[in-house]
């Protein structure tokens, strides 16, 4: 029984010392690792989107891109001054206290990353999710639906009062799921990437999409819940995930009137006006379309 204990005691240990490893290196690396993971990808879709566009555009780049990328900017600011620790600071305080359901259940390494990495994203879905049924967070979030083209930078344009609840919410995931600091930083990075390769304004073969969207969100994929129609807003909330919008009914294959036909955005801020920096940012508080798409209009997604 002894032995038995001690191989025990070993096993835990290496366990430990394998996380703390993992963790000790992502953290020394992670600026690095986040710029290059989004940056690259952003340069790799934009080239992607001049060769294999899957939709031409209304707006310019010229007419996007400056607010997007002032967006980007303003809201690393902004949660680097309201959560100067972030999720991967309380994802250290937790494994240090052996708060949630992971370090319970005593998996390894690769296992409880894996795990971890399920129920954030499953959780990040929920919210999303909430985000269109809830209509103070629908005030907030329609700015990312406001968009009449979606591209690249589309995935990273969010309001900065969207970005710190949802930075308050994923805080509170960590805690809950107790992951470790490598499996947050490799979630998060993950998800930065993901977000820029399904908004991006790409065609990928029909055969090739049909078969990776069961792996991972696709273009075309998630295009439909860019889609004017409600119907078709209120699904495909999966990021990087596909399984849940399946499991839980709220999938939908294709738009109605296709890739090349739909009418992407919302029925109102259609303009170059709006796409400027100070209009995205007055959105929550202008009166026009306040409510969330609703269930009762979706017969008009055909």
């Amino acid at each position: 029984m002894m032995a038995c204990a001690a191989g025990k005691g070993l096993t835990h240990g290496s366990q430990q010392a394998q996380t703390a490893d993992m963790d000790s290196f992502l953290i020394d690396h992670e600026p690095g690792i986040r710029m290059g993971v989004f940056f690259g990808l952003l340069g790799l879709m934009a080239i992607a989107e001049a060769i294999f566009p899957a939709r031409a555009r209304l707006l310019s780049r010229k007419e996007r891109w400056p607010s997007a990328v002032a967006l980007i900017l303003l809201n690393a600011l902004i949660l680097r001054g309201v959560f100067p620790a972030l999720a991967v600071g309380f994802a250290a305080i937790s494994q240090d206290l052996g708060w949630g359901v992971i370090p319970a259940l005593g998996l390894g390494f690769w296992p409880a990353t894996l795990l971890a990495f399920v129920l954030m994203d499953l959780a990040i879905w929920a919210q999303h999710v909430a985000m269109h049924h809830v209509p103070l967070l629908w005030r907030f979030h329609r700015m990312h639906h406001s968009d009449v083209d979606l591209d690249a930078v589309s995935g990273a344009r969010f309001h900065p009062g969207e970005i710190v609840m949802s930075m308050a919410y994923k805080i509170l995931v960590v805690v809950l799921v107790g992951p470790s600091v490598a499996a947050v930083i490799i979630f998060e990075v993950v998800l930065s990437g993901a977000a820029v390769f399904n908004h991006a304004n790409i065609r990928l073969p029909r055969r090739v999409d049909r078969v990776l969207r069961w792996c991972v969100v696709t273009p075309d994929f998630h295009r439909v819940h860019h889609s004017i129609i409600p119907g078709e807003t209120n699904s495909n909330y999966g990021f990087f995930i596909p399984w849940w919008d399946r499991v839980f009914g709220l999938y939908r294959a294709q738009p109605s009137k296709g890739h090349r036909g739909m009418t992407l955005g919302l029925d109102h801020d259609r303009d170059g006006r709006a796409a400027r920096l100070d209009q995205l940012l007055m959105q929550p508080v202008r009166s026009r379309a306040q409510t969330p798409p609703q269930a009762s209009e979706e017969s008009g997604a055909g």
